[in-house]
């Protein structure tokens, strides 16, 4: 499918659960880095999203597959992630959006959704906390989740700990044992933790 936006449109593919209580985007990784809505990472996440009653929609940024563009930095991206909750709000009027994505989508996602008024909650898988500043989450209104691996080389567990915890309660950090950025070996739990953040937890009290 495509969504249209400015600079022509983006190649995107929805999961849609059986009466579905949200709708939400996944954003893949670094484009310049072989990021595709593809990566096992992103398909799982929007399988897990999909698990929780969340309609996913995963998309490539501009310059990727089949999307027209090209790549601008993270900052043309950030208007491709509102061009897919404009299309999510329309095609599930009334229902909650989330948003998050993986590696460089989730740092591209939380910049733009955190002060979307539309997005509900928020989530981060593989969060490169070497490489952004996210400090403009403390002041974020709304349930975010964190999963990394323990030994992710953008971010150790122990790492996302203290960035968790200055950023305030409602950050959850899930820290999975024995893997790396890629969740190699531990994928079934990160699916995991990202569906009971939103059958189960935080995510789940504002759907």
């Amino acid at each position: 499918m495509r969504i249209p936006v400015s600079h022509g449109h983006l190649e995107a593919v929805l999961r849609t659960p059986t009466d579905p209580a949200a709708a939400g985007v996944v954003c893949h990784p670094h484009p310049l880095h072989g990021g595709t809505m593809h990566i096992k990472a992103v398909f799982r996440a929007a399988q897990a999203l999909a698990d929780a009653r969340v309609a996913a929609l995963r998309f490539n940024f501009r310059g990727v597959g089949l999307s027209t563009g090209s790549y601008e930095r993270g900052i043309g991206e950030k208007d491709d992630v509102a061009a897919a909750l404009d299309w999510l709000e329309q095609a599930f009027q009334g229902l909650p959006l989330v948003a998050g994505g993986f590696s460089f989508g989730s740092a591209v996602c939380l910049s733009h959704a955190a002060t979307d008024p539309r997005v509900a909650a928020l989530f981060a898988i593989g969060l490169p906390v070497r490489l952004y500043d996210y400090s403009y989450l403390t002041d974020v209104g709304k349930p975010v989740l964190i999963v990394q691996g323990e030994e992710d080389e953008f971010g150790t567990g122990p790492e996302l700990e203290r960035v968790a915890a200055a950023l305030g309660s409602h950050v959850t950090l899930v820290r999975i044992p024995g893997t790396d950025h890629y969740f190699n070996g531990r994928i079934g739990e990160m699916k995991g933790a990202l569906t009971s953040f939103f059958e189960d937890g935080p995510g789940g009290d504002v759907l």
